[in-house]
């Protein structure tokens, strides 16, 4: 996409502006502004690559790789110790992807074309997907908060244990997914449009600018991280709204546009893939893995998310499940998924 190739600008001005001492907030708008592309040129990268795997081994590796860039973000927010901000930027990926991603997509696709149709059984999959993960979150927060004298610190070894026993469970029903759709069921989600599709670049050229653009996204995240508590104070915004309206963003615009685009090329299968697919890689790999790795950084996480954050995600998933059931979407669907993050969005901003 040619915005993408003019963003990289942005590249070399946020490294100029970080030697020449910029101020915080140029550097956090500079470095959103660079990290978008970037993204998406890792994108783009890893399903070149995926092209020569054959469809098994490159449905995983975009299956893995998918959410590089959050993935990155996440581990350095971590290194940092802004614990609440890796929570709320998991959080707001998962909500972004079904109500921002797919909201646009149904509601600009519908405005083209008045029905669109979709996959039944793929739309399934995913939506019960999104249910599983809602359990993960919501079951032991419930527990726990229920518990008389049970502290929810993340000191206290019960709520440890109890958070690496559910990031296992999400992380292996997350891989028997993608046994179940890239092998013994790929007959169900198969989608024609994407088949027998030949790679644009050389396998060796997708390898170094996949392993180039991480580096760099790596170094970006880092500027950005170190902007967050001077911009949270310059701004007067609540740092839980930047993990989880802002950071998302700018993490997922290349996709975000890559649905879009399927979505107005009546694509929607591609688009609800992308979407909400999205979605359950965060909450069902992402976040297990950033669990795993905080306790190696002295800053363990737990699955125990804020009452407003656990709403958020029940919502999200509520509205798009009931909008997948009949294999069908038009505009207004669009307008309610759009509506119900503004609303979300609204909720952080005022009151966090």
């Amino acid at each position: 996409m040619l915005w993408l190739k003019v963003m990289l600008l942005f590249v070399p001005i946020s490294l100029v502006a970080h030697f020449l001492g910029a101020a915080p907030a140029i550097m956090f708008v500079l470095s959103c502004m660079a990290i978008i592309p970037l993204a998406g040129l890792m994108g783009t990268a890893t399903e070149e690559v995926a092209k020569y795997r054959g469809p098994a081994v490159g449905g995983l590796l975009n299956a893995t790789f998918g959410n590089a860039t959050e993935m990155i973000i996440a581990i350095i927010l971590l290194h940092d110790g802004l614990v609440d901000v890796v929570k709320a930027s998991l959080i707001g990926s998962i909500v972004g992807n079904i109500l921002l991603v797919l909201g646009l997509s149904v509601f600009l696709g519908g405005i083209k074309y008045k029905v669109q149709a979709f996959n039944k059984d793929m739309a399934g999959m995913h939506a019960s997907m999104m249910a599983m993960s809602v359990i993960g979150l919501l079951v032991p927060a419930a527990f726990v908060r229920n518990m008389p004298g049970l502290s929810e610190s993340s000191l206290n070894p019960r709520v440890l244990h109890l958070s690496l026993a559910v990031a296992g469970v999400l992380f292996a029903l997350y891989f028997g997914s993608l046994l179940f759709s890239l092998y013994t069921h790929e007959s169900l989600f198969r989608v024609e449009e994407e088949e027998h599709e030949p790679p644009e670049w050389k396998q060796a050229t997708a390898l170094w600018v996949l392993l180039i653009s991480t580096i760099i996204v790596a170094f970006e995240s880092e500027l950005l991280v170190k902007t967050i508590e001077p911009v949270v104070k310059q701004w007067n915004v609540s740092p839980l709204f930047i993990g989880i309206i802002v950071l998302p963003i700018v993490g997922n615009a290349a996709e975000h546009s890559a649905a879009v685009m399927m979505a107005l090329r009546n694509k929607m299968d591609i688009s609800l893939n992308i979407a909400v697919s999205s979605s359950t890689q965060i909450a069902m790999f992402v976040a297990p893995v950033v669990i795993f790795i905080s306790f190696f950084f002295g800053h363990p996480i737990t699955v125990l998310f804020s009452n407003l954050e656990l709403i958020s995600v029940a919502v999200a998933a509520a509205i798009a499940v009931l909008i997948a059931l009949d294999g069908k979407s038009h505009w207004l669907e669009g307008a309610q998924l759009l509506a119900t993050y503004i609303i979300i969005a609204a909720a952080f901003f005022f009151v966090s």
